[in-house]
């Protein structure tokens, strides 16, 4: 089987690494998989559209260009990188791997890479798209998490979160009018990371026609992600061995939805009550936050290693996400493979994940008593969730698990062609 895997990057954010993962499974069970991405250098495992310097120029360009339409409209700039037009993008309907393709398999695409009507080229071509969403972006008019609002179920519009000026044909409700009709292609098949992404998809005005299945996402754990002895980890860390370590791990930690506000509460509350020590991976833009906690924090910083990544889970006690707005984390499924139980709020696809007082806490949404709660909990039953979080990783998120699901998806819909 042919596939052309399609993302905006080959290894920056979730959503690519979850990508990265699905094509080297795929890959490995033998299918040829062609993966296009556009920001990435030179590669034999991609082919990326950003290598020469025209390439490069054109893609800051329509990344700029995606910026600047939406300018006029944005409520704040705390919300800028929160709502996406899909307006500017490149026609890829051409591609040679593309063409040759039996399967179209897309993830994130924004920022330029593909638009709306780009994806709309796609669709025409009449081969199976399959489309695997991180986020809400495919279904709303505009952002990648509509929060409580639920105006995509109808029509967006009145976008109160978002826009600057909100009203019923509003930039929102613009979008999701191009969307509405650009993506009601029968070939279009829609694959989500939990089920909580796929219940929100299937209420959707745009994509509740449509076949929605709920396929997790995947990870090596067997060589990479694996258990190994806490204490040894730490060792090798230069950590603390005497103090539990609380592990935080987010491409940009202090982002708005990441949580730190509930982050610090929670730690204040757990600073009262017990000592140990905080792991944050992730470029900090600003430690000032992080002023008023007194416990001693090891900022790891971007860590691109994924064996060095998996020892900081290993050494982890437990790792904890504040997170307001999630669909299926790749640092829950990662930490849970290294043995390591999580704490999270019970949002998105995170309750699918942690198994209550099992293989970790979910605590009610944004309480952060609560949370705190659960982190003592988990640090108390560390070794017996600990193994049970790694099983479910075993059982659910295995890559033969997951590429087994793929294929059959991919096989119903080539069995079915339009």
């Amino acid at each position: 089987m042919k596939i052309a895997m399609l993302s905006f990057h080959h290894n920056n954010g979730g959503a690519a690494i979850a990508c990265g993962r699905l094509v080297k499974a795929l890959r490995e069970n033998g299918h040829e998989v062609h993966w296009i991405v556009q920001e990435g250098g030179i590669s034999k495992e991609y082919d990326s559209l950003g290598n020469t310097f025209f390439q490069k120029i054109g893609n800051y360009i329509r990344f700029v260009a995606e910026r600047l339409y939406f300018l006029p409209f944005e409520k704040n700039k705390s919300i800028r990188f929160l709502f996406n037009p899909g307006i500017f993008g490149q026609n890829l309907s051409h591609h040679p791997s593309i063409q040759s393709a039996d399967i179209i398999h897309l993830h994130f695409t924004n920022f330029g890479f593909l638009s709306i009507q780009n994806i709309q080229q796609l669709l025409a071509l009449g081969k199976p798209v399959f489309w695997t969403l991180h986020d809400m972006w495919a279904f709303t008019g505009g952002c990648h998490h509509s929060g409580t609002c639920e105006n995509y179920q109808s029509q967006c519009g009145f976008c109160e979160e978002f826009i600057k000026k909100p009203a019923k044909n509003d930039l929102s409700n613009q979008l999701w009018q191009k969307k509405l009709k650009a993506f009601k292609a029968p070939n279009l098949q829609v694959i989500t990371c939990s089920n909580w992404l796929k219940q929100r998809a299937q209420k959707s005005s745009i994509l509740k026609n449509h076949n929605i299945s709920a396929i997790p996402n995947t990870l090596d754990s067997h060589q990479i992600f694996v258990p190994n002895p806490k204490e040894k980890a730490k060792k090798a860390l230069d950590l603390n061995t005497d103090l539990p370590l609380l592990l935080f791990v987010a491409v940009r930690p202090n982002a708005i939805k990441k949580g730190f506000k509930q982050f610090i509460e929670a730690i204040k509350i757990l600073e009262s009550q017990t000592n140990f020590q905080i792991g944050i991976v992730g470029n900090v833009i600003d430690k000032s936050v992080f002023e008023s906690i007194k416990t001693k924090i090891h900022f790891f910083g971007h860590i691109s290693e994924l064996e060095k990544m998996a020892m900081i889970y290993q050494a982890a006690d437990t790792y904890i996400t504040t997170s307001l707005e999630e669909n299926l984390p790749n640092t829950i499924m990662e930490a849970m493979a290294c043995g390591t139980p999580c704490v999270g709020f019970e949002i998105g696809g995170i309750p699918e994940m942690i198994d209550h007082q099992k293989n970790g806490y979910v605590a009610k949404a944004f309480d952060t008593a609560d949370f705190a709660h659960g982190i003592l909990e988990t640090i108390k039953n560390k070794e017996s969730w600990g193994k049970l979080a790694r099983v479910k990783v075993e059982e659910q998120y295995a890559e033969k698990i997951i590429v087994q699901k793929h294929l059959e998806v991919y096989q119903n819909a080539l069995n079915n062609e339009v």
